[in-house]
């Protein structure tokens, strides 16, 4: 009996050791996934602080605006800032340059700036009217325009180049938009102004910029505002198409050209006409003229000849008659 008491005891110990190892175990299990969790922490940080400290260094060129209005003719100038890792870069390139006329050519240089020998090299088409306002120690890299045109409406690109430092944003672009009124649109008239006619309304303004949009009036005749428009109109791009015109639709039209900076107008009367003669029904009726006349002139003729002729049968005949009297009754000839 004592003997099976401390066998009980034995293995209640034996148990007891067991499930301690089992716990010190389980502990040094989670202890190591937690140990390889920090560090997998650890080393996200390590990567996420490189890089911000790369982008931090890396160069940066900026243009504050995506987008510059000025009128026609303005002096204008178009800004860009850079910055570099390096405090004093030995060799700095700025360039600007425009986009090209068409999507298939290239950018067109305007100037190449070389820090080392402060040399601005603008291209010949650009001389006399360009300028770099430009300051590498502080990184400004501004571009200026006198006099701008129509022309100078499009994108321009700031860029710049220093050795060792080629990462991040080398380049930054901006649109010019040149503003200008629109000129005087010019009106007209395509198609026939008859009844039961379609015609169109055009009005375009040879420049504007940006693009003018144009708008359609119109009045009766009596100059009084009209109710409603033609149930049959359309007015889109400045083209007013009108289908199946009447003696209504006559009145006086005007168009307006305008856009941000201006607009102007033009007018147009409209006079509905019932259909005229054409130059087919006009050519139709002289032939029928024409043949009817010919008819005509064949039929005299024909019968002027006729006439001619039985007066020539009857005096043939009046002249065999006499022959034969002469011959058979000679005596009574000669006697009358």
């Amino acid at each position: 009996m004592c003997q099976f008491v401390g066998m009980e005891r034995n293995r209640a110990e034996e148990e007891e050791e067991e499930e301690s190892e089992h716990q010190e175990e389980t502990s040094v299990k989670f202890s190591r996934r937690m140990s390889e969790m920090l560090l997998t922490l650890k080393w996200w940080n390590f990567i996420a602080c490189v890089s911000v400290l790369s982008s931090v260094g890396a160069l940066e060129v900026a243009i504050p605006q995506k987008e510059y209005e000025f009128a026609r003719g303005d002096n204008i100038t178009l800004p860009c800032s850079f910055k570099s890792k390096l405090a004093t870069p030995p060799l700095v390139i700025i360039t600007w340059s425009a986009e090209a006329p068409t999507a298939d050519a290239k950018q067109t240089l305007i100037l190449s700036y070389y820090s080392n020998t402060k040399q601005t090299d603008i291209k010949s088409m650009y001389e006399g009217r360009v300028s770099l306002d430009v300051d590498t120690r502080n990184g400004r890299a501004n571009l200026k325009l006198s006099a701008i045109t129509l022309a100078d409406n499009k994108v321009f690109e700031c860029r710049v180049l220093i050795p060792t430092d080629d990462e991040g944003k080398p380049a930054a672009t901006v649109r010019l938009v040149v503003l200008v009124a629109p000129s005087t649109p010019i009106c007209k008239l395509q198609g026939k102004a008859e009844y039961g006619q379609n015609i169109n309304l055009t009005c375009l303004s040879a420049e504007g910029s940006p693009a003018p949009t144009y708008k359609w009036e119109s009045t009766d005749v009596r100059s009084m505002p009209r109710a409603a428009p033609h149930p049959r109109t359309t007015d889109k791009g400045g083209i007013l198409s009108m289908y199946d015109i009447t003696k209504d639709t006559s009145g006086y039209f005007t168009c307006t050209s305008s856009n941000k900076i201006h607009s102007a107008k033009c007018n147009i009367t409209l006079a509905v006409m019932p259909p005229s003669v054409t130059f087919g029904s006009t050519a139709i009726i002289a032939i029928a003229v024409s043949v009817v006349a010919l008819i005509a002139l064949i039929v005299i003729v024909y019968c002027c000849c006729r006439k001619d002729n039985d007066e020539h049968a009857a005096a043939m005949m009046t002249t065999v008659t006499m022959r034969r009297t002469m011959i058979d009754h000679p005596c009574q000839i000669i006697n009358h």
